[in-house]
């Protein structure tokens, strides 16, 4: 006679024998490789670990630095393996058991709004893999058949007698099963989510509310040191000379160390003793070639683009453009341009490194884990089998924590004391002027109008730096990078333009300046946005047209595109009279898989004092895994968007960065955040991304509503450095 897991008695050395066997629990995961097991009890793998207590601790291969996929990941592995939510907690991998178990987390990058949307799949098969493992466990103790047993809230129930077990019961049997053939495998419909699909609090609030939540700047070992760095002013230039016996005799310094060709550190006991120690060190800088440009030259770089006979590569062309132009009753230009910005994570760059011969391991915030793995080997002289990442939480990423040039630094700087671990801690001076900054570009936009106002051709030609020339040049082909048309693509998945031309030519005139481009939260969405939809808003106005009227028009064949639009206007009342010295704009994109709109509501003073007021915003990502959180990251998408468009340049003097801290470089205070209102509205059918594409219609809706408060059409960032007093 089976007895009832849920209430039957066991004895401490019965429940010693098993949990033992069981390796503190049940490790699931979907169609993985069998690991080797330290125990008598195989490891089914890599997702879910269920120990004794009925706690359920997911595996997140993503990284978390604030945009909620570490609660999304959870949620839908959580709604698969049909858990209870409260008893749910987190750890990431490393790199180092991934690449040692074959990859069988898969990727460990985080960017480009791809935490959820290119992992959803295998997350919740692995939730269902073990859901289905364990409801067999149960079966066979009871010795029924497992298709009359069903699981729910973590309690697996035999539904014609009524007996129940927790999962922490079954978990050591079910560790020993086979996992069932993935083919069989059904995943739940989102129509019936309990668990994901639902508006949950984050998993990681409570640490960050109350302080204990660590990053890599926290982090604190025993014997540990501390590093400061300085790396040559100039982009290209290297280390002359330095006077290491300076400041060797300064209360608690232990090394000078140069790193690579063209940096110095300082390490002492404390971060701030090696901070002061690096101030005062000599250096002699050989500043290289580039010592003598200016942000007049760059400038001079993306205008030649501009009026270059021919460009690098094409994005989109329907027909013949330039004839349909030429040929035009009436013909519109303008020129757009963007600066570089940089990533300004609250958090520096920052990582801890312990290097010995045999041995190396790091501790950092990063959003590629894989590639932390690939720099630390690199750096240490050693194989990746000995070698070591240990993920921590980031204090924002935007992109910028995707590099890992701040772990090459630490390893090198650590390889000089081995053994020890040596924290390098960038100063906001030097992670303000040695980023990979969002690339410097500009945009000439000419359309052709019937003597009816319908355009008859569009060609905007855009001008300025490739960001895979300078991080990924091996992804470029033939030399083309075309990622630069994110947003302008023909009709796809990914990023496609949302309107319909008789002709159409879009291309690029590749110009590299000697500063560093890098990812930066929207890459070239952002500025692609702004050329195009306040070009839209220009050809609205010369024809005489209504913006809201002349999209819909363009859009006919995009409907998608068209619902965000209209849902927006539709909530903030376009069409009817706003406030009084209230003025709206329009601006609409898609980008990383997501559809999305904005209408903006500002007021421009006498005195040209611009105060945004409100911002609607409509996002459609096909599914919603956690709309609260969705909300959340639009809200902060137009922190981070509006604060590059208020405030965001990156400038150039004699090849030097010129900011150097938020005194020079500032970003939004709350005084200047608008209200926002977010409509979520999933059509289904595809994974879109939510961190990023809401930023991109920031600047454009605010840029629109602008000019409908003063005539004057704002086409340089940011608006700071901008007259908005009206025309």
């Amino acid at each position: 006679m089976s007895t009832d897991l849920l209430q039957a008695p066991v004895s401490r050395r019965g429940f010693l024998a098993t949990t033992s066997a069981a390796a503190g629990g049940l490790m699931v995961g979907f169609h993985l490789p069998l690991a080797e097991a330290a125990t008598p009890t195989p490891e089914i793998n890599a997702w879910v670990v269920i120990k004794p207590d009925d706690t359920v601790v997911i595996r997140i291969a993503r990284s978390e630095m604030g945009q909620g996929t570490l609660t999304g990941l959870a949620q839908l592995v959580a709604e698969e393996l049909e858990c209870n939510w409260a008893r749910v907690t987190t750890e990431y991998p490393t790199p180092g058991q991934n690449l040692a178990r074959k990859r069988v987390w898969g990727s460990m990058a985080t960017g480009g709004s791809r935490g959820i949307r290119d992992s959803h799949d295998y997350v919740r098969r692995g939730g269902a893999t073990a859901r289905i493992m364990l409801v067999q466990a149960a079966a066979e103790h009871w010795g029924v058949p497992a298709a009359e047993c069903v699981a729910g809230s973590g309690i697996i129930t035999h539904t014609p007698s009524g007996r129940k077990t927790l999962y922490g019961r079954v978990a050591a049997a079910a560790a020993r099963l086979a996992p069932p053939d993935p083919a069989t495998l059904q995943l739940k419909d989102p129509s019936t989510w309990k668990i994901a699909g639902k508006r949950l609090a984050r998993l990681d609030t409570f640490k960050k509310t109350t302080g204990a939540q660590d990053y890599g700047i926290d982090l604190q070992l025993g014997g540990m040191l501390n590093a400061a760095i300085k790396d040559c002013p100039v982009f290209g230039g290297k280390v002359k000379s330095f006077k290491a016996a300076a400041v060797l005799r300064r209360h608690g310094v232990k090394k000078v160390v140069q790193v690579g060709d063209s940096a110095v550190a300082v390490v002492a006991d404390t971060w701030w003793r090696a901070k002061s120690a690096l101030d005062a060190l000599p250096i002699e800088w050989d500043y290289g070639p580039n010592a003598s440009v200016s942000q007049l030259d760059i400038r001079q770089m993306l205008k030649d683009g501009l009026d270059s006979a021919s460009a690098t590569a094409v994005g989109n062309a329907i027909g013949d453009a330039p004839a349909a132009i030429a040929g035009a009753a009436r013909r519109i230009e303008a020129v757009y341009a963007c600066p570089y910005q940089n990533h300004a994570t609250m958090e520096p760059m920052n990582a801890t490194a312990r290097w010995t011969p045999a041995r190396c391991e790091v501790w950092a915030p990063t959003q590629n884990g894989d590639a932390a793995l690939a720099a630390t080997a690199e750096a240490a002289g050693l194989p990746p089998a000995q070698c070591e990442v240990y993920k921590l939480s980031l204090g924002g990423g935007f992109g910028r924590r995707g590099r890992s040039d701040y772990i090459t630094q630490a390893v090198q700087i650590a390889k000089a004391l081995p053994g020890t671990p040596v924290k390098l801690i960038w100063s906001r001076e030097e992670d303000m002027q040695h980023g990979y900054y969002h690339p410097i570009t500009s945009a000439r936009l000419t359309a052709g109008l019937d003597e009816q106002g319908n355009v008859t051709g569009l060609h905007m030609r855009l001008s300025g730096q490739s960001i895979l020339a300078t991080v990924a040049p091996t992804a470029m082909k033939d030399g083309k990078d075309m990622l630069v048309f994110q947003g302008l693509n023909p009709p796809g998945p990914e990023a496609s333009i949302g309107y319909s031309f008789p002709s159409l030519l879009i291309d690029h005139a590749m110009r590299n300046p000697h500063v560093p481009a890098g990812f930066w939260r929207g890459v070239n969405l952002n500025q692609n946005t702004i050329y195009l939809e306040c070009f839209i808003d220009e050809i609205a106005h010369a024809s005489g047209q209504d913006p809201l009227a002349l999209r819909r028009k363009l859009m006919a064949q995009h409907p998608k595109h068209l619902a965000v639009l209209n849902a927006v206007a539709e909530r903030a009342g376009w069409g009817t009279p706003a406030p009084a010295g209230i003025y709206r704009g329009l601006a609409q994109t898609m980008g990383f898989g997501s559809y999305v709109a904005a209408c903006a509501e500002v007021s421009v003073s006498e005195a040209g004092q611009l105060k945004i007021h409100r911002i609607v915003a409509a996002t459609d990502p096909g599914h919603a895994v956690n709309p609260q959180q969705i909300e959340a990251q639009v809200e902060g998408s137009f922190v981070y968007g509006l604060s590059a468009a208020l405030f965001g340049e990156i400038t150039v003097k004699d090849g030097a960065v010129e900011q150097t801290n938020f005194d020079t470089y500032p970003v939004l205070r709350l005084a200047d955040m608008p209200r926002v209102e977010t409509l979520v509205m999933p059509s289904g059918g595809f994974w879109g991304g939510v961190g990023e594409p809401t930023i991109a219609v920031a600047a454009p809706a605010v840029l629109n509503a602008v000019f409908a408060a003063t005539g004057k059409r704002i086409r340089e960032l940011p608006l700071r450095a901008q007259d908005l007093r009206r025309a």
